[in-house]
């Protein structure tokens, strides 16, 4: 499905699909962001951090956006020179599911700003409005109390547990299974 590469005005954010051009940018925000995430993602070689991996991840997003499978945004700062935060739809899938997986991260130092939460409000907005998703699912291992507050913050429902669902920091964990309708297909 062809989409326009979306730019979101929030009041502390300009959320956009990454050009290829500024990989440099989620360079630094993954390495000074790695020793945090790393409890909350896979495991990931030394590899991944490097120029080549993320310029190639980064060109990868935009053409994942462009064939419809996913979309991974960043929330810039106003002067466009700084990550806060990334949010991703991955797992598109259209017809009738009409649902993805979302995932996101904050810059450590913006974590407890409420930033997170402008942009997920506003990508979710899109994701209903323009994508014209149905659901959105979203899970979190259950010692992580910033996410559930967060999602339930958004309107996310819990739905379950999936046991040993991903293997995050090198351990299968658990994940508490979350989702979110789209409001506008209610009653329809």
């Amino acid at each position: 499905m062809p989409y326009s590469i979306p730019e979101i005005i929030t009041d502390n954010l300009i959320i956009t699909i990454l050009d290829p051009a500024d990989f440099s940018l989620l360079v630094k925000y993954e390495k000074s962001n790695q020793d945090r995430l790393s409890k909350w993602e896979p495991t990931r070689s030394e590899n991944y951090y490097t120029d080549k991996s993320v310029k190639s991840r980064v060109e990868l997003n935009v053409e994942s956006f462009k064939s419809g499978s996913a979309i991974t945004l960043v929330g810039l700062d106003k002067t466009r020179s700084r990550i806060i935060c990334i949010c991703n739809f991955s797992n598109i899938v259209h017809g009738v599911f009409q649902a993805c997986n979302l995932g996101y991260s904050v810059n450590t130092q913006d974590e407890g700003k409420g930033l997170m939460f402008e942009m997920l409000q506003a990508c979710i907005d899109y994701a209903f409005s323009k994508i014209k998703l149905h659901r959105i699912m979203a899970n979190y291992i259950p010692s992580n109390v910033r996410s559930e507050k967060l999602l339930t913050n958004l309107g996310f429902e819990k739905e379950g547990i999936a046991k040993s669902y991903l293997k995050i920091a090198g351990i299968w964990q658990d994940h508490v299974l979350t989702s979110k309708i789209n409001p506008s297909h209610f009653g329809i």
